[in-house]
């Protein structure tokens, strides 16, 4: 399919009942072609990371000086018009290199203001992956052999949990465990490789009017993942390359049972 109409379903320029056939068309080839609907994920992660790039300067007041040099109630000389121009553009070749500077600075803060509600879960994922992952005995609390983890984790966090099927991403579950979660309880999967890399993936009950968009982010070492599905919030945490990270939620997502109710927004 064309990128151009991907983009488009992306940015929600598809909606309404005049776009609905096309609308309908493009989500259900991002069910048939997981190809494509990582990179549309993809894109939403990279618009995330460039709104929160953006943020710090959307709400900032215009400074005075350059207010009143623009906003001057008598009208300057030409000569004064030509240096305010000049001026102008100077503060907009700084202003646009100190955002490429600030952008590239925070390419490991990946952080947006309008995720802020997510923020604190986000990051209790994080340190519960990097609490555990190193533990070489008592990583889990209990095992990926004992056949009552998913049904004890669903009766703990009165959410369903499923166990995650990521052998094609050479990843096998070695259990999980119970974790808080601010005034509730979340679930922590992990997973681990013939190398020995491990992953989590971080369960929990999402507050009212947390957003619901396929987000990435970077904490230090650590890349995460996470989104809310169905009711359900997801954190995916690897010391992995962005890509591969991408795969292993591209997996978790398709083996979501609701995945068709939820995939107009990826």
């Amino acid at each position: 399919m064309d990128d151009k109409l991907l983009s488009a379903w992306l940015d929600g320029e598809l909606a309404g009942a005049e776009h609905a056939e096309q609308h309908a068309r493009v989500r259900a080839w991002l069910l048939d072609h997981p190809d494509d609907a990582a990179r549309v994920r993809l894109w939403a992660a990279d618009a995330a990371t460039l709104r929160a790039g953006l943020a710090p300067w959307a709400d900032d007041a215009t400074p005075e000086t350059l207010r009143r040099v623009v906003w001057r109630r008598s009208a300057p000389p030409r000569w004064a018009l030509a240096a305010s121009a000049a001026f102008l553009l100077l503060l907009g070749g700084v202003l646009g290199a100190g955002l490429m500077w600030q952008s590239q600075g925070r390419a490991t803060a990946l952080v947006a203001r309008g995720a802020a509600s997510a923020a604190g879960w986000v990051q209790r994922a994080a340190y519960a992956h990097s609490l555990y992952t190193v533990e070489p005995r008592h990583a889990v609390e209990v095992k990926a052999q004992e056949d009552h983890l998913a049904r004890w984790l669903t009766k703990r966090i009165e959410l369903p949990v499923k166990l995650f099927d990521l052998q094609d991403q050479g990843f096998s579950l070695v259990g999980g465990r119970l974790l808080p979660d601010g005034a509730g309880k979340s679930a922590q999967l992990m997973y681990e490789n013939a190398a020995r890399q491990r992953v989590t993936v971080y369960l929990r009950k999402p507050e009212l009017g947390t957003d619901a968009a396929f987000r990435y982010e970077q904490h230090g070492e650590l890349g995460l993942f996470y989104w809310v599905e169905a009711g359900l919030g997801y954190a995916l945490v690897g010391a992995l390359p962005r890509e591969k990270l991408l795969a292993l939620a591209d997996d978790i997502y398709r083996q979501n049972p609701v995945m068709p109710k939820a995939a107009s927004a990826p």
